[in-house]
């Protein structure tokens, strides 16, 4: 097969979006999972026409769903390497990377004392806060009295990430900024080092009015290694990061970053740069599925997301260009029906759409999320063979 086959490859990650518990879920606690499956049974059928068309319907035994061989797209399952279940470690992954030490969370206990202590003391303010919660349910719990003592509020969720929320009259952002640089220097400790720290900046004056604003800010790790990323921009393609890309990866490898603030904006983001014209990859994260439905075991909301997806992922086929590929996957799951508010270790989707494909078929389940990026820097004709995965362009029509 020749390379270079197309000449632009979008890459969406539906954040969260599992499609079974993954072999080794019994590990993780998380055996039964099943994000889509669960969710379907929860809203009495989803409602999602150009997936099913995909083939979607192949991956489990949906209420209206039905089951369509692909035709014209191919699709298949992706079982993660890597040790743990969270953002970092599953996009990592899809770029080459086997994580074999997890990141660290600290969603059940919150930061140990002595972190907190060190960082109220380097930044010279008082911390509230400090455990697992939802954003915007923390700031409307302790905004007010963030107000009244200045304190600042540090918390953090199932993904290995400290957060910092402040208001932005009490605390100017640059401040803000300032407090998270010195945070992330202090969890460069090995028994400390969590993925991200992000700046959460609010405005309000009550719990009833408090709203985050969109200066956050994100300090992330850098990845250990090149990743297929990094290959593609040392060979001139473009590498366009859209939404929380970029944070993911500390910039590395990208050319150029937008960000957005829900999935209906990052959808309009990959569709305005379909119109244009570009020579690499478009790599988008689409995180409401994770943040705002699954973290917070919403089912109804996850499910109306998917169906709204759906209906932008139709007219984003309908103006894509024959040597155009589109590849649709996730980075976990997140069973808004499991108990808690984790992550859940499950199976993927690989779907891969492009106008000019005439076949189709079912793959085989592939043994990492390694093979997504393979596949990409083959398609470019690009040598990346110490990275992990395998491409999959030649079993392409």
């Amino acid at each position: 097969m020749e390379k270079n086959r197309f000449k632009r490859i979008f890459l969406i990650v539906l954040d969260s979006v599992g499609i079974g518990h993954a072999s080794d879920a019994i590990r993780y606690g998380d055996e039964g999972a099943n994000t889509i499956l669960h969710i379907d049974e929860k809203i009495g059928g989803l409602n999602l026409p150009t997936l099913e068309k995909l083939g979607l319907g192949n991956f489990d035994n949906y209420l209206k769903i039905k089951k369509i061989y692909p035709q014209g797209n191919y699709i298949g399952r992706l079982a993660e390497k890597s040790l743990g279940k969270d953002t970092m470690t599953g996009h990592w992954e899809m770029m080459g990377l086997n994580i074999t030490k997890p990141f660290k969370t600290f969603t059940d206990t919150g930061f140990p004392s002595e972190l907190i202590k060190e960082l109220s003391d380097k930044t010279g303010y008082g911390v509230i806060g400090n455990k697992s919660a939802s954003g915007t349910e923390i700031i409307k719990e302790l905004g007010e009295e963030h107000l009244k003592t200045k304190k600042i509020i540090v918390y953090t969720s199932a993904d290995s990430v400290l957060q910092i929320a402040a208001n932005e009259k009490i605390i100017p952002v640059e401040e803000l900024y300032r407090i998270c640089e010195i945070a992330r220097e202090i969890t460069m400790k090995d028994e400390w080092k969590v993925g991200r720290v992000i700046a959460r900046p609010f405005e309000g004056t009550t719990s009833d009015n408090f709203k985050r604003t969109p200066r956050r800010h994100d300090y992330a790790l850098s990845p250990f290694s090149k990743t297929y990323l990094n290959y593609l921009q040392e060979n001139s393609f473009d590498v366009i990061a859209v939404g929380k890309i970029n944070d993911i990866f500390n910039g590395s490898g990208i050319t150029r970053a937008i960000k957005t603030s829900s999935n209906n904006m990052g959808m309009v983001t990959v569709i305005n740069l379909a119109k244009e014209n570009f020579n690499g990859l478009c790599f988008a994260n689409l995180v409401d599925f994770d943040m705002e439905y699954g973290h917070r075991r919403n089912p109804i909301g996850y499910g109306r997301s998917l169906e709204e997806f759906d209906f932008r992922l139709s007219e984003l086929l309908s103006i894509v260009n024959n040597d155009d590929l589109i590849i649709l996957t996730a980075d976990h799951g997140n069973d808004p029906t499991a108990k808690g508010s984790d992550h859940t270790r499950e199976n993927v989707p690989f779907i891969l759409y492009s106008p000019r494909f005439k076949k189709g078929a079912i793959l085989k389940t592939g043994d990492t999320f390694g093979n997504i990026g393979a596949t990409i820097v083959d398609n470019f004709g690009i040598n990346a063979d110490k990275l992990l995965g395998i491409s999959i362009l030649d079993s392409l029509d």
